[in-house]
């Protein structure tokens, strides 16, 4: 399992590194032609989106209480809590990855605001 943390770990830190944001090629390597999201605006993406020139923030992020849930032996739910450090946003997400032929592709996505994370983690 500790394999699989590590894996997922470094996937989701891939698609959030500012360098993967500068080039939707990188994006369009790690998402599954049936990509979709909801995101932390309340807008959705899909795949197509990041064909032609989708801006990225490329902001600084970190990722904390990271888990892995197998749904299967090729899917994978990552959970996990985002502070964006350059605008100290915290945000729930959630990611559904298949195994393809060609590796682990980002099928689903989801941001959950959550502000409120960040005077609770600091009263503590």
């Amino acid at each position: 399992m500790e394999d699989l943390h590590k894996q997922f770990l470094a996937l989701e830190n891939s698609h959030l590194a500012p360098v993967a944001r500068e080039s939707n090629c990188h994006m369009t390597e790690i998402l599954d032609d049936d990509f979709f999201e909801f995101g932390i605006s309340g807008g959705t993406c899909q795949r197509a989106d990041f064909d032609g020139s989708y801006d990225l923030p490329e902001d600084d992020y970190r990722v904390s209480r990271f888990e892995v849930k197998p749904l299967g032996p090729e899917a994978v739910l990552t959970l996990y809590l985002l502070e964006n450090r350059t605008t100290g946003i915290w945000s729930h997400r959630s990611s559904v990855w298949k195994k393809r032929e060609n590796g682990w592709k980002l099928f689903f996505h989801q941001g959950t605001r959550t502000d409120g994370f960040k005077k609770w983690e600091e009263g503590k």
